[in-house]
């Protein structure tokens, strides 16, 4: 499997949308996505033996970043894409010079969280009923990883 990371930009954004779309319960809508392409973000996908496979949007104010969005494609996930693509943001923001990245996930996504604990991210706070769900609203828990 050979893996490679490319940033992306207004032009090639819509199979990355695919990707949001794909795979999330309640996906971010093109015109937020196009705003997360200004100044103070950065961005990956990440191919797999050539195929776009996933994706990370993060921000970066001051010494901190916080990772706004990262997603897999359903059909690659569960292969650890997830922990690279993960690492790849982490250096990312260490380069632009984060002392600390922050990011919130949903309650109810185990995996991502154990993941991110994996990855030393640390939960420091809870937005109650912060995300929409099929059925009324759950938690977000927020994490934050100390990159200094």
């Amino acid at each position: 499997m050979t893996l490679s990371f490319e940033s992306f930009n207004e032009q090639n954004l819509d199979p990355i949308y695919q990707v949001e779309i794909s795979a999330q319960s309640h996906p971010m809508s093109n015109k937020v996505m196009l705003s997360c392409l200004g100044k103070r973000y950065f961005n990956s996908a990440i191919y797999c033996d050539g195929q776009l496979a996933g994706f990370y949007i993060g921000e970066f104010v001051l010494d901190e970043s916080s990772l706004i969005e990262i997603c897999i494609a359903p059909a690659f996930q569960g292969k650890g894409l997830g922990r690279q693509l993960m690492q790849h943001y982490i250096e990312h923001a260490q380069q632009k010079g984060a002392m600390s990245c922050w990011l919130e996930v949903r309650e109810s996504n185990t995996a991502a969280r154990k993941l991110y604990q994996a990855l030393d991210y640390n939960e420091v706070d809870c937005r109650v009923n912060y995300y929409p769900t099929a059925t009324g609203h759950e938690d977000a828990i927020i994490m934050c990883l100390y990159v200094m």
